[in-house]
């Protein structure tokens, strides 16, 4: 027969797996303004320029880097993007991606394959 402490122990009951996008608060998007926009290059075996953008949660002060998917951009200080969670491997501390054309931020030009991901229509 098991003894109290040996019940309280239960292995059954589980700790709840955090979130890994935790600013967004438990939604799969948030609304934020660019803060600044800026490049970064990435870790060792890669080599580019990939554009990031630091950015604040609307209704929270969180501040995050965000990755502009995909070739050229028009945002500037004070755009209003769409923040989704997913990590950019060879980017270090990167782990949100803004939503192309959605609010201030165009879907890329000329893009014929793989659109929905950077926001661009059935030509």
């Amino acid at each position: 027969m098991p003894r109290i402490s040996q019940l309280l122990k239960n292995p059954r009951i589980t700790k709840l797996k955090q979130s890994r996008s935790q600013k967004l608060y438990g939604n799969p998007q948030k609304r934020g303004v660019c803060l600044k926009v800026f490049t970064m290059s990435p870790k060792k075996p890669n080599s580019a320029n990939r554009r990031v953008v630091k950015s604040k949660i609307i209704h929270y002060d969180q501040r995050l880097t965000v990755k502009i998917p995909g070739e050229g951009h028009n945002l500037q200080q004070h755009s209003t993007i769409l923040i989704k969670g997913g990590r950019v491997r060879d980017l270090i501390g990167v782990r949100y991606i803004a939503i192309r054309s959605k609010f201030d931020l165009l879907g890329v030009k000329n893009r014929r394959t793989s659109r929905s991901i950077y926001g661009v229509k059935k030509l």
